[in-house]
Parts: C-alpha cells; sequence; structure tokens
C-alpha cells in the first residue's frame, strides 16, 4: 500500500499540530480521548506521525508559481501585451512593484514549508519516548524526518536567504521568530542528510518513503548550490562541487534512466480517439526514479493536506499549462479527450526553438503537433466569406508547426488564411501571438502535453501518477555542472560525457546524432541551427542549462537553477517576454521578499530582504 493512503483518512482525525485526535476510520478504533502525548508513545501512533510527514509534499509541488514562472522557460501567454503594456502585467513575470512583500505565492509557499518543517521536527522530537518499536526502525523513521526537512529548508534558503530554521517542535505559539546564516542552514542540511544517508535502507519497506538514494540525491544538489557560494553567502568552496560529483555518481550507480524519456510519464496516444490508456493501466514506477511525491486512483485518498482547503484533489500536472482545445471545431465541452488547460505556465517563445524536432522525441512528447475534431460538423465557415465545409470526426483541425520547418506559402496554410488545407496552420513565430479564426482563438500555442494523463475527468485536478521530484537523468546534468566547474574524478569522465548520455536517450534511434537547436532561440522568425551535442571543447553552464530545461521542463526546479548558475537575470531578460518588458528584474530579485505576515506577526524585528 502507498504511504499516503491510510494517512489520508487519519489526516483529518489526527492533526498533527493539535492536542487532540478524532476517530480512526480505517481501524474504527476510536480515537477520541486520545491525546497527542498518549498516541505518538507507541509504534502504531509513531508510524501514523511519520506518514503525516508526506501528503503536505502534493500541495508544496503543486504550488509552483515561484519556481515555474519568471524564468526563461514559463511566463504568462499573450505576449505581444507584454509589449502593449510596457511589462506591466503579472508580478511574478515583471518583477515590478507588484512583486513585493505582499504578494500572496510568498505567503503560500512559507507557510507550506514550514508546516512541513514542524511536522519533520515532531517525528524528530517525539522518536525517543517512543516504546516498544525496533531501535533500527525508529532510527530510518526519523532519518526519513531529516530528508524531508532538510529538503523544506533548501527550498526556503533557496527562496530566501537568511531564515528562521526551527529544529524542535513547536508546542506553543512563539513571536519571536530569529533567522540564521544562510552559511548555517546549508552546514545543517549536510549534517542531517549525511546522517540520514547513513541510516537509510536502499528500498523502502513501503513504496514512496524516503531512502538512501533520496538522501544522495539531495546532498548532490545542495553540494552543487553551496559550491556556487551565491553573493558568498553559502560557506561554500570548490570542493563542494566534487560532493556534488561524488553524490552524483553514487544516484547514476544506483538508478539506471529508463530506455526511453516517454516512460517516465503517462502512457498516451496523440489522438484521443485511438486513446487506450487509463488510471488503471498506467504503472508510474521506474527504475529512474529516485524520490517521487505519490497519488493514486482513489478521490478520498489522492488530496494533498491543506487545512484551509485549498488542496486539489489529484494531481494537476494536465491543467496548468497552456494550450488548450475547447473552442476548436469538432470539439466536445468540458470532455477528458483534451481535458482542461488553464494556461497558468505558458512555454515562452524560445523554448519550442531548442529542440530539434525531427530528432529529439523529446518535442514530440512535450507539444502536441495536431489536434483532432472529435465529433462530426457540418457546414463549417472556415473563413469570411468562404465555402462551408464539412469535418469528420478525427480530421486535423489544428496543426503547430516546428521552428525549423514551417509553412512557407499558402498551400501549406489553411483556409482561415487563405490557404488551400482544411485546417488551420499556425508557425511557431505566431505561437501565442496570433490572431483569432474561425477555427480557434487568439494567441493560440500547442498543448504542453509532458504530464497529461489520459482518462481522468474533465477538471484542474484529478490526476493519479506519481510526481517524479528526484530522477537520475537529473544527477547526469548535476554531474556535467559540477566538472565545468572543476570537479574531477567522474566515473563516467568528462562533462560531456554525462551531458551527452541524456541527449542520446532523448534521440532514441538516432543516438550519437547531430541534433539541431535553433542558433538564437529568441528570434523566433530564425531558422540558423546549432548543435546541441556537446564535446569536451564546447559544453558549458549555458548549453548545460539548455539541456535542463529540455529535459527537466516543468520538474519544479527551473528557478534554482537559473538562480544557483547566475542565470537568472540574463536569461530570463532574453527569453521570458513580460520580464523583456518590464526590465525591472535586477539583483535584488535574487532573494525573495520575506512574507509581510511573517513580519506583521513577529513581535521582534524579523527584518526584509534588502530592495523591498
Amino acid at each position: 500500500m502507498k504511504i499516503y493512503k491510510k494517512w489520508q483518512v487519519l489526516t483529518t482525525c489526527i492533526l498533527v499540530f493539535s492536542a487532540v485526535a478524532c476517530s480512526d476510520f480505517l481501524d474504527e478504533d476510536p480515537q477520541s480521548l486520545q491525546t497527542a502525548n498518549k498516541y505518538y508513545v507507541n509504534e502504531e501512533g509513531f508510524e501514523d506521525l511519520v506518514r503525516a510527514m508526506y501528503p503536505l509534499w502534493r500541495d508544496i509541488i503543486q504550488d509552483r508559481t515561484l519556481v515555474l514562472r519568471g524564468t526563461d522557460t514559463f511566463s504568462a501567454g499573450i505576449w505581444d501585451d507584454a509589449l502593449t503594456n510596457q511589462g506591466q502585467g503579472p508580478a511574478e513575470d515583471a518583477y515590478d512593484i507588484g512583486f513585493g512583500a505582499g504578494f500572496e505565492s510568498l505567503e503560500t509557499l512559507w507557510n507550506l514549508l514550514y508546516r512541513e518543517i514542524n511536522r519533520t521536527n515532531t517525528v524528530i522530537d517525539r522518536a525517543e519516548a517512543v516504546e516498544g518499536m525496533d531501535e533500527g526502525l525508529k532510527a530510518i523513521r526519523v532519518a526519513e524526518a531529516k530528508v524531508l526537512r532538510s529538503l523544506a529548508l533548501f527550498y526556503a534558503v533557496q527562496q530566501w536567504g537568511d531564515i528562521p530554521m526551527p529544529l524542535n517542535e513547536t508546542t506553543v505559539p512563539n513571536k519571536e521568530v530569529g533567522k540564521v546564516a544562510a552559511a548555517d542552514v546549508y552546514s545543517q542540511l549536510i549534517a542531517d542528510l549525511t546522517a540520514a544517508e547513513n541510516v537509510l535502507p536502499k528500498e523502502a519497506t513501503d513504496y514512496g518513503r524516503v531512502t538512501k538514494g533520496t538522501a544522495q540525491f539531495l546532498l548532490a544538489r545542495v553540494y552543487l548550490t553551496r559550491g556556487w557560494n551565491f553573493d558568498n553567502s553559502l560557506g561554500g568552496s570548490n570542493t563542494d562541487f566534487d560532493m556534488a560529483l561524488d553524490f552524483a555518481d553514487k544516484v547514476i550507480a544506483e538508478y539506471p534512466l529508463a530506455v526511453n524519456y516517454t516512460d517516465l510519464f503517462p502512457q498516451r496516444n496523440d489522438n484521443p480517439l485511438l486513446e487506450t490508456n487509463n488510471p488503471g493501466s498506467q504503472n508510474a514506477k521506474n527504475g529512474e526514479i529516485v524520490f517521487a511525491i505519490q497519488f493514486n486512483t482513489n478521490d478520498i485518498t489522492n488530496a494533498g493536506d491543506d487545512t484551509n482547503d485549498n488542496s486539489i484533489v489529484g494531481n494537476d500536472y494536465h491543467s496548468i499549462f497552456g494550450g488548450g482545445a475547447d473552442e476548436l471545431p469538432g470539439a466536445v465541452a468540458r470532455s477528458s479527450a483534451y481535458n482542461r488547460h488553464l494556461n497558468k505556465f505558458s512555454t515562452t517563445p524560445a523554448i519550442y526553438r531548442l529542440f530539434d524536432p525531427e530528432m529529439d522525441t523529446r518535442y514530440n512528447h512535450n507539444f502536441l503537433g495536431k489536434i483532432y475534431a472529435l465529433k462530426n460538423v457540418s457546414g463549417f465557415n472556415p473563413a469570411d466569406g468562404a465555402a462551408p465545409i464539412d469535418i469528420n470526426q478525427g480530421d486535423v483541425v489544428l496543426e503547430f508547426r516546428p521552428w525549423n520547418s514551417p509553412a512557407l506559402d499558402l498551400s501549406e496554410r489553411g483556409l482561415d488564411v487563405g490557404g488551400t488545407l482544411p485546417y488551420s496552420v499556425i508557425n511557431t513565430d505566431e505561437y501565442g501571438r496570433i490572431d483569432a479564426s474561425k477555427y480557434h482563438d487568439s494567441y493560440k500555442s500547442p498543448m504542453m502535453w509532458k504530464f497529461w494523463e489520459p482518462g481522468i475527468p474533465y477538471g484542474d485536478g484529478g490526476g493519479t501518477f506519481d510526481f517524479a521530484l528526484f530522477r537520475s537523468a537529473e544527477a547526469y546534468l548535476i554531474a556535467a555542472e559540477a566538472i565545468v566547474k572543476g570537479a574531477t574524478g567522474g566515473s563516467l569522465g568528462s562533462a560531456d560525457v554525462y551531458y551527452n548520455a541524456i541527449v542520446d536517450r532523448a534521440l532514441g534511434v538516432n543516438a550519437g546524432g547531430e541534433p539541431l537547436q535553433a542558433a538564437v532561440p529568441e528570434d523566433v522568425s530564425s531558422l540558423a541551427s546549432k548543435s546541441y551535442r556537446a564535446t569536451a571543447a564546447t559544453i558549458d553552464i549555458d548549453m548545460i542549462l539548455d539541456e535542463r530545461a529540455r529535459e527537466l521542463m516543468g520538474e519544479y526546479m527551473r528557478w534554482y537553477d537559473l538562480k544557483r548558475t547566475g542565470k537568472l537575470i540574463e536569461r530570463a531578460t532574453k527569453y521570458n517576454p513580460w520580464t523583456a518588458a518590464s526590465g525591472s528584474l535586477d539583483t535584488h530579485h535574487l532573494l525573495r521578499p520575506i512574507p509581510q505576515q511573517e513580519i506583521d506577526l513577529a513581535t521582534n524585528n524579523l527584518g526584509q530582504n534588502p530592495g523591498y
């Protein structure tokens, strides 16, 4: 049984931060008279307490505004409006005056991370009093808590720099809040993760728990980040890159790459009318995955654990990205065939151009190239003054042309623009900018279908597929980055070897070939190209960041990558239309503002980060 399932029922009854518990509906064993001090003192109660650490991660990874937006890969759509409005748009992309201490996403992420930190502290502090439990098992559970606490603190210290670092359970209200230097936070992370790695097993008793590999992967990330030593404030040194490489190699040795990139995500057919997959046929387990946030097919146990009732039931990664098909001819209203697309995270124009659409299998997996009619349409008018046509179920109604193969004349365009094809054709330089036609709304762009899951109900959530937070493909790129920064002794050799292993997996039958990306990605009209196969002489940080964008697109890390490498300002300004039009992004944005609620609640002077 996945570790989330029992706790999802218990969590409504046994609150981690409450002194009183309710009924255990699973076992029908009344706990209404139990107190936390009585319930968590034996193995059963303590195991429930440990399980309580996991569900909140569903809410954390689905609160991704501060991780994906305002970067080079995702932004608000309607990019021409960025110029028209002189960048006065969504604060998370514009980095303007609206991105201040009162920005809601700051408060949300802060609260989620510190709630998780307190849950893990509760496990660690209460372990000693637990009776009748094998000491070795108890040590493993404490190690799990230390890894999850470290992950929450790691996200927080990257976002805010010097932060509060509570290491004990909060049992009484305390408005005296002190901050700890970022360097000290990193020291604590490394100490806790090292201790946990020595205790945790390679395989967990229940799939989904933290393992030795989880600790090793996180150590690789932490050492890599400390090595860059942001603003000379993390206590880092070049030795950290050697440690990052060492732990990345450990992960690589234990977690082999999946044969195909597509094996890592829900299986699907690009034509919904030919779909045979459903949640019951999917298998999210894969040897490449080091740690995943669990979801399942039971609505009762598939939500997060947000006490403000903001949790989404199920994975929502199918619905948050750009695209959509609801307005197209032959569409079926509120159908799960293409499902809902909220356009909260629109792929920036340049990112489509980082892929070789013919050779790189990730392009066709990540972006839907054609949309089909789900029903017959008689007498459809393709353009004003044009003769009506009939559209049959299964006909193509919209095609998105890849950047390196645009439709150059009307023989390759649709009837809606005076062409000859019975469907609309949109070139890459028109993505997110095109005017409306009889076939589609304005600003149309391809669906980002990387995480799309067939057979789930129409709506924001409902996804059942696990979200891979750590996988070994990233370990290869961590190793490559560490070597570029001076690390030596990699088990596979030079940085380009690690990097090209990920490229070649994506190329499939074309492994060893020369995949071509746009030479100037931000110039959406240019057809000039360059290879993204690395050599020892050509590999650099930008090349690695491009490959991280291709391989890890949407996987809850981009802002951290750009901040770590000192590339946020350069790349967001170059590739994010809203950031570029605003012109407001500068060095003070490399730390987020402390949420105003925290400053207001603290009786001491918590202080604000510079520039806010």
